[in-house]
């Protein structure tokens, strides 16, 4: 991994092929939203250059394409660095992910004739009051993005009110939609976590401070209803890691770690280890998404999805609203409004396995029904791939 710092202040500009498309990915789950588009662009012959800003985010990308790409952090959006850092670069386009809206980046670009396109373009609910409290300012530096391919017609509708002219807005949907399931040999995983293969497996992913200990004090009541339950809980943030570790021992809650052998007395698998989540939806009987019981926005629920598994989530999904909206119509998520409700939905799952069954049937025809969103955002990129070609 390159030095950050350096990168930060392009002390250290980092080795690319002139003419790379540059797509730009804030951290983990940016990278993994926008890896079938960066895999579409290998299939079709361009090279590649990813920017992310957090450690995570670079890491994930490096598991994810190793040398495929080239890599870097981002560099301070100050006008000179992001100026030497363009040229440098040389990109033939810039796909911009999300919200990642840099004025010095995209003033960089218009000088150096580098065409700008905003994908899976969202504005969240946090971020929208202040976009349209400077939006004068906002309409003045989002002028270089030629295309913004918004994730839904909300958001569409809150970067007209932030001044950019509705031509330059197309709605074609979440590029998370995208994903694939993970390529794995699911029954050596279970072997891996529950070597009897017998126990039913919970996982609660990507957890929040306070959201474990709701948990904790449920999951007596579900080892009740089923004895031989198996809860993995998976922290967002690995340096809560040790901290969940002592909230464990706390509650005195018999578990291992995920790199430990198995004893079968267990009733958690503290999940330490980044990258793993994905793959271990594929054994998963139930699912509960984190960052949901407590205000910070949801996770993903299309990664579980796309394994059949329907989800449970709390309230707090405003970063996923639309998607959950979705899947809920669908019959495919399941949302709660606070712990009581958690418990009871839960239960209720663990009691009525033809229940469960439903829900994780609705999940996969929803993702089935979803797969045509890289292919219309491709279509909408192409003309400015040929344009530089």
């Amino acid at each position: 991994m390159p030095n950050k710092a350096l990168q930060h202040f392009t002390l250290d500009l980092p080795q690319a092929q002139h003419g790379s498309v540059w797509v730009h990915a804030c951290s983990m789950g940016e990278v993994a939203s926008v890896t079938p588009l960066i895999e579409k662009l290998l299939q079709a012959g361009k090279p590649v250059h990813l920017t992310v800003v957090t450690r995570t985010g670079y890491a994930h990308a490096e598991r994810l394409f190793k040398d495929n790409i080239s890599k870097s952090w981002l560099p301070w959006d100050l006008p000179f660095l992001m100026a030497r850092f363009v040229k440098h670069l040389q990109p033939s386009l810039l796909l911009l992910n999300e919200t990642e809206f840099w004025p010095g980046m995209l003033k960089a670009c218009k000088k150096q004739g580098v065409s700008v396109v905003g994908v899976n373009t969202r504005i969240s609910d946090r971020s929208f009051p202040k976009y349209y409290k400077t939006r004068r300012l906002w309409k003045h530096w989002l002028d270089p993005i030629s295309l913004f391919l918004a994730q839904s017609a909300l958001d569409a509708e809150r970067l007209a009110d932030m001044g950019v002219p509705t031509s330059r807005i197309k709605v074609v949907g979440n590029l998370k939609f995208a994903i694939q399931a993970p390529k794995v040999d699911a029954l050596q995983i279970r072997q891996m976590i529950d070597p009897s293969a017998q126990r039913p497996i919970l996982i609660i992913a990507s957890t929040h401070d306070d959201e474990e200990a709701q948990i904790l004090s449920l999951l007596p009541e579900w080892q009740r209803i089923q004895p031989n339950l198996l809860t993995l809980i998976v922290p967002r943030h690995p340096e809560r890691f040790n901290e969940v570790a002592k909230l464990l021992q706390k509650h005195a809650v018999p578990y291992t770690r995920y790199a430990q052998e198995r004893t079968g007395n267990e009733a958690v698998v503290l999940i330490d280890t980044m990258g793993v989540l994905t793959k271990l939806y594929t054994i998963a009987d139930l699912v509960f998404i984190g960052g949901s019981l407590v205000n910070i926005g949801g996770h993903n629920p299309l990664e579980p999805a796309i394994c059949g598994r329907g989800v449970i989530s709390g309230k707090h999904v405003q970063n996923f609203r639309a998607v959950y909206h979705d899947m809920q119509k669908q019959g495919a998520a399941i949302i709660v409004q606070d712990k009581a409700e958690l418990h009871q939905a839960i239960s209720r799952f663990l009691t009525k396995p033809q229940e469960l069954q439903q829900l994780h049937a609705q999940a996969a025809l929803f993702m089935h029904n979803q797969q045509q969103v890289l292919e219309h955002m491709w279509n909408e990129i192409l003309p400015y791939l040929n344009h530089q070609a």
